[in-house]
């Protein structure tokens, strides 16, 4: 059965988001023992160099003439459908993966959907603040992050996919009556997931904390930071090693590391991941 891991990226002015999509896939391709392969969705241009390193490059279907939403909400309910593999994990891009996660595989195999609902921060200490998720807390919803999760080709993930693809285009009417406390005034995939579980059920397969899916989420204020930086990267010092660890804060970062800020990126970090996945010192 083929697995893979699948990321949607959509440029925008201010971010390289498929250049984000390349340095996740020199991650994986660095740490990946079992399954390396990686799809990138989207209609951007996307340099010779970058294309070597994903398996398949996808164009996005079924593309309206709506002003796209600030994280392009509408589009990523169509990962289900155009997957190129039996087995999914889906990622965002502004993602590392630092450690050979096999084993994910072989868990989330028993299950035709699940999402990731646990997060750490720097310290690797498990996030229990509320800070960024009040919408959640308010209405009594689940807690998946959509930036990581898995699926099946199946019809209970298709059935779940179809209702995604409901609130999607219709959020608004969704977070209305599904979400009124602590409204949010744009389409967010982490709680429209929430209200797509909510309508769909079945809540302890698709979301528990058994779940090996996890990932450090750098947001400022899930760091734990007496004083919040407007950006991480003010408050703490990080390195690439030679080995291709993450040390941030003389702590090494553990299996997939969500950095956020796409500052982050530079061409230096760029280069040093290229050499590790081409078994290269750096």
């Amino acid at each position: 059965m083929s697995k893979g891991f699948l990321v949607l990226a959509q440029n925008t002015k201010e971010i390289n988001y498929v250049e984000q999509a390349y340095m996740l896939a020199l991650s994986i391709k660095n740490s990946q023992k079992d399954v390396n392969n990686i799809s990138l969705v989207t209609n951007d241009k996307v340099p010779t160099k970058y294309k070597k390193v994903f398996d398949q490059i996808i164009e996005i279907p079924w593309v309206d003439d709506r002003t796209p939403s600030r994280f392009r909400a509408e589009n990523r309910w169509k990962l289900y459908h155009i997957t190129p593999y039996e087995e999914t994990i889906v990622l965002d891009s502004d993602m590392l993966v630092l450690e050979d996660i096999s084993l994910w595989w072989k868990s989330c195999s028993n299950y035709n959907l699940k999402f990731c609902s646990k997060v750490k921060n720097h310290k690797l200490e498990q996030i229990d603040n509320w800070f960024y998720r009040k919408a959640f807390y308010a209405n009594d919803l689940t807690n998946p992050y959509f930036a990581l999760h898995y699926f099946k080709k199946s019809d209970y993930a298709h059935d779940f996919y179809k209702i995604l693809e409901f609130v999607c285009n219709n959020w608004e009417w969704c977070y209305t009556n599904f979400a009124p406390k602590e409204y949010q005034n744009c389409p967010s995939m982490d709680l429209i997931t929430a209200i797509t579980i909510e309508i769909f059920g079945d809540h302890e397969q698709i979301i528990d904390v058994n779940s090996p899916l996890e990932f450090v989420h750098m947001k400022p204020a899930n760091q734990g930071w007496k004083l919040t930086p407007t950006h991480w990267q003010d408050a703490v010092p990080y390195v690439l090693n030679s080995r291709g660890e993450l040390i941030v804060g003389n702590i090494r970062q553990s299996k997939i590391f969500h950095y956020v800020e796409s500052s982050f990126i530079t061409k230096n970090l760029v280069s040093k991941l290229e050499r590790l996945a081409n078994g290269k010192k750096i």
